[in-house]
């Protein structure tokens, strides 16, 4: 029987991969995790993706099904002690066997200094354990190379709508708390839109809600009760929790919108949260790419100063300087043509693929590709008036294509207007 004094997101943890939903690009029939598990042989991975998706329950299910020896670990609460200890506990299981081969799970694998990472290699490198890593944060910057280059990394995409609607179904049908009320969820678009599609955030506020009837009751789920009696309940900032991306997305939209009061506001709840500065600061360096850019390229630099400002200065100090880049990043002029130009180019090519480089472009180092005419027909631009000439960059079967536009911000007319006339109207 379900201990319901144990959250409900924990109660309905899957206890099969059959019972798991979402993640299909890795579970699906051709899916490299689902390969991997066919074969009994699984790589050591970083599993990277936002909360609630299911990484910690993918992990155990993973031991599970291969029937390994299974050790949690939290980045939070664990150190260099914690990780030999399990080593050795591992060494004595049989690690050099890869059917019996131990799995270490590190949640928040982020959160461990270079130190403690460094304790983990050695037993990844020597067969003793295979790793599993939980992230939220891009693994390229927070986990060491030689640890990484050892790691498969599989991205772990956020829940549809379909699947968080299927797991409220599931939960009510299921969990025997919510099996004593008379559930009917008749608009799931402001729960689900609350959650933020984090499955374990989701199911939390389903049980706050239902936790304010008396047993018996019918429960009509609507849009207006969910606002009432979840909201204020979830409005508090925990930087180890749910509410630590909310803050962080608060502010960042401030900063995006021109507001430096609001966004200062945020920045004093996680200060005062005891977020991460590095976290913070990493996140203003994307922003002042993704979201000023060309209008003013100062911002990049600055936001990069910050980040190595932070480093050298820490807690409390760090709050000025963060406030100093805050105001600056808010009051600038914004543009997201940079981030717009690369999102059409990606795009362009998963629809249409990749097509060959032409000839003059090519890299001729060798007598052999010079005679296939590598390289042949290009001209140097620097050998022309204003150190431009027009020729083709583009493969013949794309000529033309424009991956960059401009809205009425001043500097990306002034880009646009520059490519205009440079290329006469070719990329329109």
């Amino acid at each position: 029987m379900s201990d319901i004094s144990i959250p409900l997101a924990e109660r309905l943890r899957p206890k099969s991969l059959t019972e798991y939903i979402g993640q299909t690009h890795l579970l699906g029939k051709s899916g490299p995790i689902k390969r991997a598990l066919d074969s009994n042989i699984i790589p050591s991975m970083i599993l990277w993706g936002p909360p609630g998706v299911g990484k910690t329950t993918l992990a155990y299910l993973i031991a599970k099904k291969l029937d390994r020896p299974f050790y949690n670990l939290s980045a939070i609460s664990s150190g260099v002690k914690d990780v030999r200890e399990i080593i050795t506990q591992a060494q004595k299981t049989g690690g050099l066997f890869e059917k019996k081969k131990p799995l270490l799970f590190i949640d928040e694998i982020h959160r461990f200094s270079k130190t403690q990472q460094d304790s983990v290699l050695g037993a990844v490198e020597k067969g003793t354990i295979n790793l599993i890593g939980a992230t939220t944060e891009n693994p390229s910057f927070e986990v060491i190379s030689a640890l990484l280059s050892r790691c498969q990394v599989y991205n772990l995409h956020e829940h549809e709508k379909k699947d968080l609607e299927q797991l409220l179904i599931n939960a009510c049908a299921a969990d025997v708390f919510l099996k004593k009320f008379n559930i009917n969820i008749k608009e799931p678009d402001y729960l689900i839109g609350l959650s933020g599609g984090d499955a374990r955030k989701l199911l939390n506020i389903l049980e706050i809600i239902v936790s304010s009837f008396k047993e018996g009751e019918t429960i009509q789920i609507t849009n207006s009760l969910t606002k009432e009696l979840a909201s204020e309940s979830i409005a508090r900032y925990d930087k180890n929790g749910e509410q630590h991306y909310d803050i962080i997305s608060a502010f960042i939209k401030s900063i995006r919108g021109s507001d430096p009061n609001a966004a200062i506001y945020w920045l004093a709840r996680m200060v005062e949260g005891g977020e991460d500065p590095l976290f913070i600061a990493r996140r203003l360096i994307i922003l002042a790419s993704e979201d000023i850019g060309l209008a003013n390229p100062n911002a990049l630099l600055l936001a990069n100063s910050c980040f190595q400002s932070v480093q050298v200065i820490g807690w409390p100090e760090s709050r000025i300087i963060l406030s100093q880049c805050v105001i600056y990043l808010s009051h600038s002029e914004k543009s997201n043509m940079a981030y717009k130009a690369i999102n059409k180019a990606q795009d362009f090519l998963r629809k249409n693929g990749d097509h060959p480089v032409p000839l003059a472009l090519r890299n001729a180092p060798t007598k052999l590709m010079k005679d296939l005419n590598y390289g042949s027909g290009y001209l140097y631009s620097h050998d022309y008036p204003n150190h431009f000439i027009a020729q083709e960059f583009l493969p013949e079967e794309i000529k033309g294509t424009s991956f960059i536009k401009a809205s009425d911000n001043k500097k990306e007319r002034e880009i646009k207007d520059k490519i205009d006339k440079n290329w006469k109207g070719k990329y329109k």
